[in-house]
């Protein structure tokens, strides 16, 4: 999302994107620094766009901590923080003047997205107001900062307008939407909406568009939104990081420790809605975890019989108030854990998606080739889910909707033929 508002600001005044280093002028890398993975990835990043192309301006997450980018590559032009769209303007502007001022038609009226026309990214808010000991995003991104509901509606109904079907909604906190603003009422289509988790998910679902939710901290007033899936008006689907099963070390994590809690909402959730799809990631080898608290997590896992999950090896990151506890866990053990973790979530998802061969449904294509064709159904996010294997794709085409029947299934994707593509 970050991307996309650069680019549209650098077409808006004339200039061009180009698919090489060499064809550059300038080259801007948008960077990541919440991890140490991440952080390593985009130095080698602006790495390679100082080797290639020498012109180098840098943003993103990582340069709220300039000095971990200059003491690398001391040669980078500038370093904005995270969201500074201002600052990388007027870097760009230093080094290479507009060829336009910025009128309105020079872009179109959905701005210049990343992702492919059928899906995209809507972002609601900034921030997070969690203090969580292994994150660092409120340092790095600041508090929850909502964007006014009208405007949020507006881009959503022009994306759809421009033939997006599928609306990713995203921030790092979701379901805490508006909680900034007081809930305040705006105005979409001249009616009154007010900035607040549900009101939005019930205004996006009338566009006629898929709406998937993502970072969905699970507040009591998350279960308002199931009747809205099972009614059909946004996907049955929620992504929900719980992080871990146990008690002792969600409390070590600042999270809400009441992982029993969690279980029981799971199963009101799917009797209100029983084609709901549940996504998850959870944190392995965090200080202080005994091999009972990751028993502890297994056996959540497996009573929570959870969709779709992530795992993740803890990693520290500077800055994070994990750091400083106590009895970190060694790298092996951390694997060895991880490891038995996918195992069981695999064995999870294999059952899970068995138990759809011979069903009718609805599926998204985005992707077309000899062999056939890459789709998903409800249950699928784009690039950290399953996907749909169509095997003879027929008139398919990307962006298309298909009806098809499951023939077979793996650990994590579904095998399926066209019964009538539309």
């Amino acid at each position: 999302m970050d991307s996309e508002r650069i680019l549209t600001r650098l077409r808006a005044e004339g200039y061009d994107v180009v698919g090489s280093y060499e064809d550059a002028n300038l080259v801007v890398v948008n960077t990541c620094g919440f991890i140490d993975d991440a952080i390593h990835e985009s130095l080698e990043a602006i790495g390679e766009a100082v080797a290639r192309n020498g012109k180098v301006i840098v943003t993103g997450c990582l340069g709220a901590k300039p000095e971990t980018i200059t003491d690398r590559h001391p040669s980078v032009l500038k370093v904005t923080g995270p969201h500074a769209y201002e600052e990388v303007m007027t870097a760009v502007h230093e080094q290479l003047p507009p060829l336009h001022d910025p009128f309105v038609d020079l872009v179109p009226p959905q701005g210049i997205r990343l992702t492919p026309r059928h899906y995209a990214y809507l972002k609601i808010s900034e921030g997070c107001n969690h203090r969580c000991t292994f994150c660092i995003i409120p340092s790095l991104r600041g508090d929850l900062a909502s964007r006014p509901i009208g405007e949020v509606m507006l881009e959503a109904e022009r994306l759809v307008k421009a033939g997006v079907k599928e609306l990713l909604v995203i921030s790092q906190d979701t379901s805490a939407y508006g909680a900034d603003l007081k809930y305040a009422t705006g105005f979409w289509g001249g009616k009154p909406v007010r900035a607040r988790f549900t009101d939005l998910a019930r205004a996006l679902g009338s566009l006629g568009a898929w709406v998937r939710l993502h970072y969905v901290y699970p507040y009591p007033h998350v279960d308002e939104v199931i009747p809205l899936m099972a009614e059909g008006k946004v996907l049955p689907y929620l992504d929900i990081p719980f992080q871990h099963g146990s008690p002792r070390v969600l409390k070590l994590m600042k999270r809400p420790a009441h992982a029993e809690n969690a279980l029981a909402r799971i199963r009101a959730w799917r009797e209100t809605c029983p084609d709901i799809t549940i996504r998850s990631t959870f944190i392995v080898g965090f200080p202080g975890e005994t091999e009972d608290d990751f028993q502890l997590l297994l056996d959540w896992l497996q009573e929570a019989q959870l969709d779709r999950v992530g795992c993740f090896r803890y990693s520290p990151v500077e800055g994070a108030a994990a750091n400083a506890l106590a009895e970190h866990v060694p790298e092996e053990v951390k694997q060895e854990r991880h490891d038995r973790f996918m195992e069981l979530a695999a064995a999870i998802s294999a059952e899970k998606l068995s138990a759809k061969v011979g069903r009718r449904m609805r599926v998204l294509v985005d992707a077309v080739g000899d062999e056939g064709a890459i789709a998903r159904s409800t249950a699928d996010a784009p690039e950290i889910d399953g996907v749909v294997r169509i095997l003879d794709a027929g008139s398919l085409a990307v962006g298309d909707w298909a009806e098809v029947e499951i023939t077979s299934a793996d650990d994590y994707d579904l095998n399926a033929v066209v019964l009538q593509p539309r």
